[in-house]
């Protein structure tokens, strides 16, 4: 983790580094074969702004991974910014693994059906060669070595990091800076969201991830191993 980064820059250089990543990879790889991947949560939502910010719209396919137990107010945040933003949408779904598997009742299985095999479809269908994704540095241990550019296998292609240098308060300043949109969910106390049998209200204090399942937080690693973000 680059505390430098972290602790020093302002929000307009963090954003400024930010865009210029973005601009730089989309310019890179062509519109066709980048996309970005977004959960309906703010840091994802906030990396869609700043591309926006940046081009005058979202130039790019956008992926939502539907696991079918997302919160209904994610879902409708997602329907409504799809519309406002006029986002090129891609929902990605393993309907297949719906149909036997027992939901989170082993989270390593539960997030690589459900999460990793239909992202992985996705990247192949759409002959992507690299995907954006919104993960942060401070936000979970195995994400504090993360590089802003990391070649992936099965299937290959680049993952890029664009707010790895954000904090949570970052993001929220950057959302009241420009008046983002967000789910309502973050009102009623979440502060990370996932999907509704493994996530829960978070504390104010501590860890921002702590309202997540903490047995899927301890195998995160190899969750992303298995190609999970």
């Amino acid at each position: 983790m680059d505390e430098i980064r972290l602790n020093q820059w302002t929000l307009e250089q963090k954003e400024i580094e930010t865009r210029k990543l973005i601009r730089e990879v989309i310019e890179k790889y062509g519109k066709d074969k980048i996309g970005i991947a977004w959960s309906g949560g703010k840091d994802s939502t906030t990396v869609l702004h700043l591309i926006k910010q940046e081009f005058g719209e979202i130039p790019i396919k956008v992926v939502f991974i539907d696991t079918s137990v997302k919160f209904p107010e994610i879902y409708a945040f997602r329907d409504r910014l799809a519309n406002e933003w006029n986002l090129d949408l891609i929902i990605a779904r393993n309907d297949e693994a719906l149909k036997t598997i027992k939901i989170a009742e082993d989270k390593q299985e539960c997030c690589y059906l459900l999460k990793t095999i239909p992202l992985r479809q996705t990247i192949e269908t759409q002959g992507w060669q690299a995907l954006i994704t919104a993960v942060r540095w401070d936000e979970q241990e195995a994400r504090k070595n993360e590089v802003y550019i990391s070649p992936r296998k099965n299937p290959s292609h680049a993952r890029i990091h664009p707010i790895l240098h954000f904090r949570e308060i970052d993001i929220w300043s950057y959302i009241k800076k420009y008046n983002v949109p967000y789910c309502e969910l973050y009102h009623k106390g979440y502060r990370s969201l996932g999907c509704m049998p493994c996530t829960k209200l978070s504390l104010t204090e501590g860890p921002e991830r702590a309202g997540r399942d903490q047995d899927k937080e301890k195998i995160m690693q190899r969750l992303r191993d298995l190609g999970y973000f």
